[in-house]
Order: structure tokens, then C-alpha cells, then sequence
């Protein structure tokens, strides 16, 4: 049998142990040492090893994969019910710009710009219009908001500069820069043109910065009572912009859509029974008791991790004299009960949100998608951990652990190298190609280089107008490319690979280890019978009378 402590090379030895009055202490030293390895031993196990040792049924391991089933299904309904919302709002933004957007197509959002003075008044007249004329045009049921008895206003604000006289003829230009706003408000069904309702209204284009049209509509979606469910009431604040910053002659036009989600104040479905959504609302308090359960086993286990951790530091601080590692503790801390303790809270505040959604109480849809996705995300890849219980399957969640930190240290690294090309693109580039224009699209742009994506197109768009930086961003591209595909990308896969030809040696060596090596002395199988809890085998319950009784004798001793 292997010797691991030497607390154990001492009692084996023949001679007297020095610190030993006699042999008896000895093996009461030694019954308490192999207690703390069958405790720490039977931690360690897989739940089929823990039913073999102790005939338990691993009610965990059944917990988690009922919780796994029951959480996918309400992902599923609810991804279902968010989608209509999604498509109910994408497709009224489409409304809007085919309603207000004069001659507009789809896709045209990009090149949709006005260049006379005429053409700006023009299309201006023309939201005042459709806007005046909504219930005979549309097809939705679109309504106006109404402020008490009466419907609220379109307003149109026009932004200038305060004084300025431009001269670009004589090169010459006096410009306050304090911008001051000008608004008028249009009441729907009452005006049909901005002229005819404020004759003395007047655009100043050398000056202006942008025209802002905003105005609210109102309307229900109607989808969800196919589905069972209550529909909602949305305000769509839409903001209709002529941006003119640039003062290029290009009146770049954009339609900007706000959504609020309320509940609806008055509401009668027929027809249609609401059992569905009580048994829904049941659905979801059953997740959220099935989560609580998970939470409260789990962390349950992390703090009996934590005793063992302390009981195996002070028996290698009082009878070994060493300190154990970092390492060797952070291995009594299971990171996968970690994980599912943060998914199970997730899980809970996301079916929380949901109950409230179902029953109209708030309409937080993209909170509650964040916290019951990523919960559902934590659930499934703490599958992983089960599956780590197969030898062939375990390789990879060991490489993973043990890769982590220099994959960290070497990104850092890497990181400093690819944010210096992205500074560098975007003041060099950016004025000559499109997607070096701001620091987000250069980023992107560069990472899908690295992966070997759209690399043609990012040569060919670059613009030859000034020769210079032609021959620059030549060298520039081909230096990234060089260095992070066929350097820094080789390098990581190698550190991966070395990781794993690492791994895979440990696994059929022998134990690396203090922790190891003190387990590896332990022979008792699961199936032994030496774990079972009863009078026969109380071996836990000895450990801690004999420990205690222990510490009694030294104080009396010391006093």
C-alpha cells in the first residue's frame, strides 16, 4: 500500500514513533487518519459510486436531470410566446416606414436621403398627411394616444444653430455654435401640410442640424389569443429623423422605433378559456420549487466541502506540519455545484418574471429572456459533469480546468497586440474603408480575418485614393493576417494540445497530488460495505467522538 503522510510512515515504521507515548495512541491516530480518508473518499465519489457505498438513491443526480427537462419545455414556450412579440414589433416598424416614408422600399434604408429643399418640405408634408389620415390607411388596428379626451400631438423640431452667416464662395464663415430647438405641434386630422398649419415656419438649411418628427401610436397584438394567452397593449414612439450634421447636401432620413409594453387597462376574451394560463403559471411555480430544492442540496454540499477541506488542513497542519496547496483546497470546492447554484437562482428570478409577464403584471420580456436563457445555458453545460464521469468523456473537462489559466495569461497578451491593429485601422483606415469607420466594426472586422472570413472583400473595398495609405493598409492587413493566424492562433492551439497530451499521461500515471497521493492510500471500494452508516462501520461518527475527546485532553493538559 502506498504511503502518503507522515503521519502514516510513522506509525508503519518498527521502531517507537517519537511523538507516540504508545502503541495504542498510535492506532488511534491511525483509525482517525483512515476515517478523514474514507469521508474525503466517499466526497469524491459519483453518485452511482455513492449508492454502492451507501445504498442511497442519488436523488440529486435524478433532481437535475428532471430539472433539465422541465426547464428546456418552459424555455421553449416561452422562446414561442417572445417570438410573436418580436415579430409583432419588427413588423410594425416596417408598417411605419411604408406609411411614412414617401416612396420607400425595403432594404432602402441605407441610401433613403432627400438633396433638394423642396424634397425635405415634401416629405415632411407627407408624414403631416399619413399621419392625419391613419385610420383610413392603414390596415392594422393602430390608434392614436390620447392625453384625457383629446389625442396628442405630432411634433416637429427643427435643431440650428443659434447665428450664422456662411460665405463658402469668399472662404469665409461666422457661426455661433449654441444650438437652439424649434418646435411646432400638429394635431392629428386637423392640418394637412406643416405650411398650411404654421405659415411662418421656415427650415434653415445652412444652419440646421436635423429635423425630429415624433409622434405616438397605439395598438394591441391580437396573436397571443391563438396561444392562450392575454395580449398585450403597445406605445410605439416613433421618431422620424433628417439628419443633416454633415452639411454635405445629403439629407440622410432614418425612422427610429421606441416600444413600450403595458398591460392592458380593460380587456374580454370570449371564446377561449384562461386554463392555459393557470396551468402555465403552475408549471412555472413548480420550476421555481424544483430550483429551490436543487439550491439547497447543492449548496448543502459545498459547505460540507468546505468542512472537509478544513478537517484535511488541520490534520496536514498538526500531524504533517505542511501546508496544503491552493490547488489541492480548491478541489474540495465543486465548481459544478457552483454552477448549478447560479443557474438555479437564474432560473428562479426568470420564472419569477415570467409568472408576472403571464399575468400581466410587468412585460419585461428582455429581462426575463436574459436571466431564463442564461440559466438554461448553466443547466445544460453542467450535463457535462456527469458525463465527465466516464474516463473517455472526462479528458476534455480536464483539459478545459487545467488549460484555463495560461489560456488567460496568453489572451491578455494577445488582447494588447489586437487592440494596438484596431487603434491603428481605425485613424488610418477608417476615412478609406467602411468597416474600419469605428472601433466596433474594425474589431469585428479584424477578429473575422482571424477566422479566416470575409478576407477577400476586406482587401478588395479599400479605396486607392491616396497611394500612401493603398500601401499601407497592404502592409497592415498582411502583418495581421501573418501574425495572429499563422503565429498567435498556432501558438494557442498549441498550448491546448500540450494541455492534453498532459492530461492524458496523468491519468494512467501515478497520482500528482498531496491530496492524490493521501487519497491513493485508501483500497475500500464502494461496494466494501466500510462506508455504510451503521453500528457495525461508525467509523464518521468515531472520528468526530475521538477528535473531540482529543481536544478535551490537550486543554486540560495545557491548563
Amino acid at each position: 500500500m502506498e504511503e502518503s503522510s507522515d503521519l502514516y510512515d510513522v506509525c508503519e515504521t518498527n521502531g517507537s514513533p517519537p511523538w507516540a507515548d504508545d502503541q495504542h495512541q498510535c492506532l488511534e491516530e491511525l483509525d482517525t487518519v483512515e476515517c478523514l480518508r474514507r469521508k474525503i473518499k466517499y466526497y469524491f465519489m459519483n453518485p452511482c459510486e455513492k449508492y454502492h457505498a451507501r445504498g442511497r438513491k442519488p436523488w440529486k443526480l435524478i433532481l437535475q436531470i428532471i430539472k433539465i427537462a422541465i426547464i428546456t419545455i418552459q424555455l421553449v414556450l416561452f422562446g414561442l410566446s417572445n417570438q410573436m412579440v418580436v415579430t409583432f414589433k419588427e413588423e410594425n416598424l416596417m408598417t411605419f416606414k411604408h406609411l411614412f416614408l414617401k416612396d420607400y422600399v425595403d432594404g432602402g434604408m441605407d441610401t433613403y436621403a432627400v438633396y433638394r429643399q423642396a424634397d425635405v418640405y415634401d416629405h415632411i408634408d407627407y408624414i403631416i398627411e399619413q399621419y392625419g389620415h391613419l385610420h383610413n390607411i392603414t390596415v392594422g388596428n393602430h390608434e392614436y394616444e390620447k392625453s384625457g379626451t383629446f389625442y396628442t400631438p405630432l411634433t416637429v423640431c427643427q435643431e440650428f444653430y443659434r447665428n450664422g452667416t456662411i460665405y463658402p464662395g469668399n472662404e469665409t464663415f461666422e457661426i455661433d455654435a449654441k444650438v437652439e430647438t424649434e418646435c411646432r405641434k400638429v394635431y392629428p386630422m386637423y392640418h394637412p401640410s406643416l405650411q398650411r398649419a404654421f405659415p411662418d415656419f421656415e427650415l434653415h438649411f445652412k444652419r440646421m442640424i436635423s429635423v425630429k418628427i415624433t409622434f405616438v401610436l397605439k395598438a394591441i397584438n391580437l396573436q397571443t389569443v391563438r396561444h392562450r394567452e392575454l395580449p398585450d397593449c403597445y406605445d410605439f414612439t416613433i421618431i422620424i429623423i433628417f439628419n443633416n450634421q454633415a452639411h454635405s447636401g445629403r439629407i440622410k432620413v432614418d425612422l427610429e422605433n421606441d416600444v413600450d409594453i403595458n398591460e392592458c387597462r380593460d380587456w374580454k376574451v370570449t371564446g377561449a378559456s384562461a386554463r392555459n394560463i393557470y396551468l402555465t403559471v403552475l408549471f412555472d411555480c413548480l420550476i421555481i420549487i424544483t430550483c429551490i430544492i436543487s439550491f439547497t442540496l447543492c449548496t448543502r454540499s459545498v459547505i460540507n466541502g468546505i468542512q472537509l477541506q478544513s478537517e484535511y488542513t488541520l490534520y496536514c497542519k498538526e500531524h504533517c506540519g505542511k501546508e496544503v496547496p491552493w490547488s489541492d483546497k480548491s478541489e474540495f470546492v465543486n465548481g459544478w455545484y457552483i454552477l448549478i447554484i447560479v443557474s438555479d437562482t437564474l432560473t428562479i428570478i426568470g420564472s419569477i418574471l415570467k409568472i408576472e409577464i403571464q399575468t400581466k403584471v410587468v412585460t419585461s420580456y428582455d429581462v426575463c429572456s436574459i436571466f431564463l436563457g442564461t440559466g438554461t445555458m448553466f443547466v445544460w453545460i453542467g450535463v457535462i459533469r456527469y458525463m465527465g464521469y466516464f474516463r473517455k468523456y472526462n479528458i476534455l473537462i480536464l483539459t478545459l480546468r487545467a488549460a484555463f489559466p495560461n489560456v488567460i495569461r496568453f489572451i491578455c497578451c494577445a488582447g494588447i497586440i489586437y487592440l494596438s491593429y484596431c487603434f491603428c485601422g481605425w485613424i488610418v483606415l477608417g476615412p478609406y474603408h467602411e468597416k474600419f469607420r469605428t472601433l466596433n466594426t474594425v474589431s469585428e472586422c479584424l477578429f473575422s480575418l482571424i477566422n479566416g472570413d470575409d478576407m477577400f472583400p476586406t482587401f478588395k473595398n479599400m479605396k486607392q485614393k491616396s497611394s500612401l495609405v493603398w500601401i499601407f493598409s497592404r502592409v497592415y492587413l498582411y502583418t495581421f493576417v501573418s501574425l495572429f493566424i499563422y503565429m498567435i492562433l498556432s501558438l494557442f492551439i498549441t498550448l491546448i494540445t500540450d494541455t492534453y497530451d498532459t492530461i492524458k499521461q496523468q491519468q494512467s500515471g501515478t497520482p500528482t497530488s498531496e491530496l492524490q497521493k493521501f487519497l491513493s492510500v485508501c483500497k475500500d471500494l464502494p461496494n466494501s460495505g466500510v462506508y455504510r452508516l451503521d453500528k457495525k462501520n461508525s467509523c464518521f461518527l468515531d472520528c468526530c467522538i475521538t477528535r473531540f475527546r482529543k481536544h478535551q485532553e490537550r486543554l486540560s493538559s495545557e491548563a
